[in-house]
């Protein structure tokens, strides 16, 4: 097993246009059917396309370099549902995964959805990906249901997990 780095200078920023490329290849090593229903990346594919945009993406660097990202976007685009904001991805690089760095961009995605008025942050994440379902417990989410048979990932069915909890700071309080 390969010792984890110590990282001490995690710096959490909103993502812009030029990280793209860093991005991209943090999502290409990373993917696999365990993780994604999605289609494999393309290791040059462009990271912000109609989907994705830098004001959704918050990214962890390091002495300047990228490790991570995480992605909060509404789910629906109607009015009524504009109150949860949804976590629709996050990805650390292979050389710092299991440094904490996870964990700081999922407290960094729910922050930012208190900070936006969000009352809910949701989830959903394959019943395969058991770190990041620990992950996720570990930073307040509950599982609110399961879509058996979701997804026929590598000639078997995958569960998909819906999980959610309250933004941090609580918007609640706020919106009276």
């Amino acid at each position: 097993m390969v010792p984890c780095p110590r990282v001490d200078g995690i710096r959490l920023r909103r993502a812009r246009y030029d990280d793209g490329g860093e991005l991209g290849r943090i999502e290409f090593a990373t993917w696999s059917t365990t993780v994604s229903p999605a289609p494999r990346p393309g290791p040059d594919d462009g990271f912000f396309d109609g989907r994705r945009h830098p004001d959704d993406v918050l990214v962890a660097e390091t002495d300047h370099r990228v490790v991570g990202y995480s992605i909060l976007q509404q789910e629906f685009s109607v009015p009524s549902h504009h109150h949860v904001l949804q976590l629709t991805g996050l990805a650390v690089s292979p050389a710092y995964q299991r440094s904490g760095i996870g964990r700081q961009l999922v407290h960094g995605a729910v922050r930012d959805a208190g900070l936006a008025g969000a009352r809910k942050v949701t989830l959903r994440v394959l019943a395969s990906n058991t770190a990041a379902q620990i992950l996720y417990r570990a930073t307040g989410f509950v599982v609110e249901g399961v879509l058996r048979a979701e997804f026929l990932l590598d000639g078997r069915y995958v569960d998909d997990v819906l999980m959610a909890r309250a933004p941090t700071p609580p918007a609640i309080e706020r919106a009276g």
